[in-house]
C-alpha cells in the first residue's frame, strides 16, 4: 500500500490545499493530512479545530484521513507507514523553502521522497494568511475556502 503524508498548518484549510488533497488521493492508496501542532506558532484555530475542518471537507474522499502531529515530519511519516511526503507549491518562493525542507527530511531519513505538487493556477494566490485577512475585515470567502467551513472561519472573527 502506497501511503503519502501531506503536512501543513492548515490554519485554515483553503481550496488550494483541498486541490492538492484531491489530486494526491488519485495518485496514492491513502493520503494522511498531517496538521502540525507547532508550539512556536500562534494559529487562529486550535489543532483540533483545524482537524475537524479538514475531516469535514475531506469526508467524501474515502482514502484520505487526518491526524494531528508535533515534532519531526519524518517521525510522523514513519508512524503512519508513509513512503512519500507531499508538498503543495503555489510560487517559486514556496519552492525555495520547501526544497530546503525536503533536503532536511532526506538527511534525517533517506527513506522518504518528497513529491512537489503545483496547485491549480486558479488557487495559486490563495493562502491561509490571506483568508484570515479577508475574514478579519468580513470580506467574502467564496472561492477561497470550501463552503462547508466558511461560516466557522467567519465566526472566529
Amino acid at each position: 500500500m502506497r501511503i503519502a503524508v501531506y503536512p501543513g498548518s492548515f490554519d485554515p484549510i483553503t481550496n488550494g490545499h483541498l486541490d492538492i488533497i484531491h489530486r494526491a488521493s488519485r495518485l496514492y492508496d491513502h493520503v494522511v493530512v498531517g496538521v502540525l501542532n507547532n508550539a512556536n506558532k500562534s494559529p487562529i484555530f486550535t489543532a483540533d479545530e483545524r482537524k475537524e475542518m479538514i475531516d469535514t471537507v475531506t469526508k467524501p474522499i474515502k482514502n484520505v484521513s487526518c491526524d494531528i502531529f508535533s515534532g519531526l515530519l519524518v517521525d510522523f511519516a514513519k508512524q503512519k507507514n508513509a513512503s512519500v511526503i507531499i508538498k503543495g507549491l503555489r510560487t517559486v518562493a514556496d519552492f525555495e523553502y520547501e526544497f530546503q525542507m525536503a533536503l532536511l527530511n532526506k538527511a534525517l531519513n533517506p527513506e522518504y521522497e518528497t513529491v512537489f505538487m503545483m496547485t491549480d493556477s486558479k488557487f495559486s494566490y490563495i493562502s491561509s494568511s490571506m483568508v484570515k485577512e479577508v475574514a478579519k475585515y468580513h470580506g467574502s470567502l467564496e472561492g477561497f475556502v470550501p463552503s462547508e467551513i466558511s461560516q466557522k472561519i467567519m465566526t472566529k472573527f
